[in-house]
Order: C-alpha cells, then structure tokens, then sequence
C-alpha cells in the first residue's frame, strides 16, 4: 500500500510540479506544530493563524496556475475557431479531420487541468482533516466556514472548479459542429437531449461530474450500495479488473442478492398470524422477522472474512443454509413448534452473503461499468423488497401434501426453499472463481505528460460512488520523519474490530448513527404493520402485503427524482438534513394521540417516512463514503460491513421492541415503538448540525 503523499508525488505531471500543494511541507509542520505545543512553545492562536496562512498560500499558488492554464486553452481555442471559420468559406475535408483532432488535444490537455484540481483538491482535504486529527481544534469547520463563502474566496476555485465549464462548453460546440450531421442545422443547443459522442467529450463530463459531486439516477442508486474503493487507483487495476470479471457471476451475486430480499420481507404479512397459531402472541412476530438479522450480525463478519479468500464458496454455503432454514420454517407449522420457526429463521440470518455480494462487485467488476453493477445491487434489493410481500398476498390458499401443510404461512417457506435450490444448482453450473490476488503489485511510475494523460483517461472515469477525493484521511500518526509513506501496519486493510474502530471519526460516527436511526425507523414501520393494520383497521393478510409491496415499489421512482435532479441542486448535507427532519415529522404523524386512528393518516404517514428513508439512505452513504477513511475500502472491516452491522442491529433492536412492547398490549405498541424512533432521530439531526460543516 502506498501512502497518498507518494501517489501525489507519482502522478504529478512533471512540468506543473512547483504549482501542485505541498503536502509533505505540510505534514512537517503540522508535525512541528505538535512538538512545539508540547513543549509549551506555541499557542492555539498563533498555530490557527500560521496554518491559515500557509493554507490560504497554498491555494492562491494553485488557483493562479489553474487561471493561466485557462487562458491558454481559451487562447487556442480562440485559434482554433479562427481556422473553422475559415473552413467555413473553403471546406477542406483533410482539415476538417485535422481540427477536430486539434480540438481533441485541447480536450486532453483540459483532461490533465482537471485531474490537476482534483489532486490538489483531494490533498486540501486530507490535509485539513489531518491537522484535525492531530489537534481536535475542529480547524476544518473554522477554514470552511471563513473561506468558503467569502467574497473573494480562492476556495471555491479549488473545489467548484469555475470558468472551466466554459472551455468544456467551447470544446463540445465545436466538436459538434465539426461533425457529419447530414445536412442538419441544429446545435448542440437545439438537441440537448442528444449528447456529442465523442470518448474524449465522455471522459471531460466523467471528470467534471466528479468534481462538481454532479450526479444522476445511476450514481444516485448505487450510493446505497457503499461499495468504496481507494483513491487514485493505479493504471493496472482496469486491467487487473477487465481480467477477474465475469458477466454470469455478477448475475448470480445480484440474484443472490434479490432472493435474501424475498426471503427477508416474504413472511412480514404473515408473521403474527403464524405465531398465533403456534400458540404465542401476535406481537411475537418481530422475534420471528428479527431473528434473521440476529444472525446476520454474526453472519456478516464471516462471509466478509472468507471473501478474502474465495467467491464461489461462501456463496454456496449460503444457498444450503438458506435452503435448510426456509425449510425448517415451514416444517414449524407441522410440528407445532415456535422453536422450530426461530431456529429456521436463525438458519437463514446465517446464509446472509450480502457482505460476498459487495465485495466481488468491488474487486471483480472494471471500474467502467462498477456503477451500473452497484445500482444493480441496489435495485435488486429494492425490488426483493417489494416482489416479497406481494408474493405473500398471493400465496392465499390451503392444502396437504404428503402430510405437510401448505398454507398462507407455511408456503413462503417452501417457495424459499424451493427456490435457494434453484439458484444453487445454477450457482455451481455458472459461477467463475476469479483469482485471488496474493500481493499488490507496485505501483508504476508516471512522470511523462502522456503517462500522465493515461493515467488520467483511467483515473476520472471511476464513479461517483466510490469517489476518491473525499476520504478521511487515513494516514495514521504512525509515520517516519521525513519520509512520504507510512508504515505497513498504518496502511493496511482493516482486518480487526479495534483497527476498524480507530478509524471512526465524529463524522463517520455521526453518518453510522443515522444510518441505524433510519433502519430502526424502516424496520418499525414495516415489522409492525400486520399487527397494527389489523387491530386498527381490520385488515386481511393480502391488503397487508399491497401496502408493503407498493411502499417497496416507491424506491426506484424516488431515486430517479432525487438522483437525476434533486442532487444536482442542493448539496448532500443539506438533502442529509432535509430528510431526516422530513423522517422526524412523518414519525410524529404516525403517533396516535387525541384522535382516532384512521387509515389515511397511517398509509400517509408511513409513506412520507419511508420515502424519507429512502433519501436520507442513498446521500447518508454517499456521504459515508467521503468521510470513510479509504484504510476502509478492503479487509475483513471494511465501510460496507460497518455500514451493514449497523443497519442489522438497528432491526434486531427494533424488532425485539415490538416484541416487548407487546407485553403492554396491542393498543399501546403503536406509540411504545414509535418513541425510541422519535428520540433517535431528533439525537441524530442535533448530531448532524454539529458535524455540518465537515460534510463536504
């Protein structure tokens, strides 16, 4: 592993070396700053000061550079449009050719400008968050807040990239116009439906959007996903990617993925009338729900272990326990045991290889096309969601068969069974181990401007998702005076609970308990609504699994709206706080107070605070993700199993509570488990408002 100080000094193109941050320099004196407090030499304000200042140096030194740049392309630009419009009066199909390829080496050339800011951009971060680290002076919020909004703010130049849409816009028009439109007189203006395809036009807009935090409905979906990866990946890892990659055993981790999200929420409409006729209470049913996600804390921890070591394993193991647990379920009816049910439950907690799922898609799958394989990951969830419940509602029918029952309780199990059976048979037939590497590979050297150039047709065409400039900074204190790389421990993927804890910020503390409190309300909801929908309103198991499956259809349309054009414009951190006050006041409307409850205001309620769940979720981990120290983008640890430990017990909690507020009676549940949502949520917005300013 490579410390990022060295991959900055690597990637540098060698002509603007003078102009990129200083990184080292900085680390030193943040280093000297230490040594010299605790030795009672310096105070806080002449170290805020200092750092200011040399910060503030920095980035005029990089914005003035970025400015002249600009101008030269926007000067060879203007030559370039003077010999079109001299085509224009004599067309000349040789120099038609040539100016378009002259417009494409100005769009190289702004590919490397580009890359520049992003490096330089990624480095302010780090550095920023490392003086933090190092102090807890909270510095980042103090700069941000100063610089950011200021008037003559050098920083927005930095991180909002300014006047280089224009020189993207000029490249793309003339690009266009230089094209064979069959004697059309249209503009790129008049068609903006119909994007310019050219590669060199695809690869600026991947940069740009990966600058401006741009994004659309894939990027969106796929941030649910929390699949990261390091920053600035090496040449070799498309290579190493396009090699490991195989389409079939990427179908076979989504559909693994869609049939455990058929298999969790199958029996939700069905749960408290199972219990029931084992002879427990209808409020037993979120042991029932939550028993699968008992499992799944322990679960998670080891499929991730041994994906370290194979794919293909871990997913058949899955599919085996999946089959014996769906059976042990519907066998509970026959031998009257609710014991039978749990352990069938637990069986199927066991056989949760989501953590398998997310880690082929990030080591197995080329970075060209990781967001789509991550929005399918998403997708496949949520339409497991949806596709479960309205299967329960069809599944309304009774009969023996060789003595076993199969009813409206028992046949989600042996539909399950019947169906993990299939995909087993299918897994061994289809299913491609990729090879697991055994050591990392040196990182190749680029100090030529074409080096570079490859590198950057690479580099900022990976997806938003797994955006590399805005992780925490990862570097530990452990590091050697005067050298750039860290120590092989401190650089390390994260294979202990301790490493990975060390690597929790406030900020990354703050998203996880989001990301619990927004579970916690889901599984609430969702858990609880058979019993409830039935002692309120009377409601049949099929009007039940209506209401579940379209709550669950609502995700992809939400995401479309919010990811093609909500996200572009407002920031995360504000959509962040938006839905979590929306999802505070659609727990409050679902409280039953003064008046009687009625249907609308349950189906509202719980639609206003799903759908703001469903928000909050996609930006909580995109946000995640830029907090995340990129130590945890590999390892047993790592960001998606953090993520995916506290969602799965934020549903056990929720689910036992049903089942003890159940103790307190059917009329009471409602409010008794909708309080702890209440108060988790009002501690996690106050928690937002305290870290805002580092959400960036």
């Amino acid at each position: 592993m490579v410390a990022f100080g060295k991959k900055l000094k690597d990637r540098q193109i060698e002509e603007w070396k003078g102009y990129y941050i200083n990184y080292k320099l900085m680390k030193k004196k943040v280093k000297q700053y230490a040594r010299q407090i605790e030795a009672g030499g310096l105070e806080r304000r002449y170290v805020l000061k200092d750092f200011s200042r040399m910060l503030d140096n920095q980035i005029e030194k990089i914005v003035l550079f970025l400015l002249e740049q600009q101008g030269l392309l926007a000067s060879r630009l203007d030559d370039l449009g003077k010999q079109q419009d001299a085509l224009q009066e004599e067309p000349d199909f040789a120099k038609i050719s040539d100016l378009r390829e002259a417009y494409r080496d100005v769009g190289r050339d702004l590919l490397k400008l580009l890359y520049f800011v992003e490096i330089n951009a990624i480095g302010l971060r780090k550095i920023l968050k490392k003086f933090d680290k190092r102090f807890g002076y909270r510095f980042t919020d103090y700069y941000v807040k100063t610089r950011a909004n200021h008037p003559y703010s050098q920083l927005q130049q930095v991180f909002k990239h300014v006047g280089l849409g224009a020189v993207v816009g000029a490249i793309s028009r003339n690009l266009a116009e230089l094209q064979d439109r069959q004697g059309s007189y249209l503009s790129i203006y008049d068609q903006p439906a119909l994007p310019l395809q050219d590669p060199v036009i695809d690869t600026i807009k991947a940069a740009v959007d990966r600058l401006s935090y741009s994004t659309n409905f894939l990027t969106f979906l796929g941030q649910h996903a929390l699949i990261m990866q390091e920053e600035l990946p090496a040449p070799s890892e498309e290579t190493v990617d396009d090699q490991r990659y195989h389409f079939m055993s990427l179908l076979l981790n989504l559909a693994n993925t869609f049939l455990y999200m058929v298999n969790t929420y199958i029996i939700v409409p069905t749960a408290d009338d199972y219990s029931m006729s084992l002879g427990a209470a209808a409020t037993v049913c979120g042991i029932v729900i939550g028993a699968m996600a008992v499992a799944q804390i322990f679960s998670s921890v080891y499929f991730s272990a041994w994906s370290n070591r194979s794919y293909f394993r871990p997913l058949v193991f899955s599919s085996i326990v999946l089959f014996i647990g769906n059976a042990m379920y519907a066998m509970a009816y026959d031998f009257n045991s609710i014991a039978v049910l749990l352990l069938g439950r637990l069986f199927c907690g066991l056989g949760s290889a989501r953590a398998v799922n997310r880690r082929y898609i990030s080591d197995c799958v080329p970075l060209k096309i990781r967001m789509q394989a991550s929005a399918g990951f998403v997708s496949a969830s949520a339409l497991g969601m949806a596709c479960g419940p309205a299967l329960a509602g069809l599944l309304q029918f009774k009969f023996k068969f060789y003595n076993m029952t199969i009813d409206q309780n028992t046949s989600p199990g042996w539909l399950m069974a019947f169906a993990w059976l299939i995909y087993l048979v299918w897994l061994w037939i289809s299913f491609r181990e990729p090879a697991h590497p055994t050591e990392e590979k040196p990182e190749p050297e680029s100090t030529s401007g074409q080096a570079n150039s490859d590198v950057l047709e690479k580099g900022v065409t990976e997806p938003l998702l797994i955006s590399s400039e805005p992780h925490q900074d990862e570097e530990d204190d452990a590091e050697y005076d005067g050298s750039e790389e860290t120590s092989e421990d401190s650089r390390a993927p994260v294979n202990s609970i301790g490493a990975a804890y060390r690597l929790l910020t406030p900020s990354v503390k703050v998203q996880l308990l989001i990301y619990f409190m927004l579970k916690y309300a889901m599984e609430i909801l969702l858990s609880e609504s058979s019993v409830v929908t039935t002692y309120y309103f009377n409601w049949t198991t099929g009007k039940v699994a209506i209401f579940l499956a379209c709550l669950g259809l609502t995700v992809l349309p939400v995401n479309v709206v919010v990811g093609s054009y909500i996200s572009n414009m407002f920031e995360d951190r504000q959509i962040l706080l938006v839905s979590e006050i929306v999802v505070c006041l659609g727990i409050l409307m679902s409280f039953h107070i003064i008046f009687p409850y009625s249907v609308p205001q349950y189906v509202i309620s719980g639609l206003v605070m799903f759908v703001s769940a469903e928000v909050l979720e996609g930006v909580n981990l995109s946000l995640l993700s830029r907090v995340m120290s990129s130590r945890l983008s590999r390892g047993t640890f790592n960001g998606g199993l953090l993520s995916t430990e506290a969602g799965t017990i934020a549903r056990v909690i929720a689910d036992a509570t049903i089942t003890l507020a159940g103790y307190l009676g059917e009329s009471r549940l409602l409010n008794v488990t909708l309080l702890p949502s209440l108060v988790i949520c009002i501690m996690s917005i106050v928690a937002t408002c305290c870290t805002y300013n580092s959400l960036y």
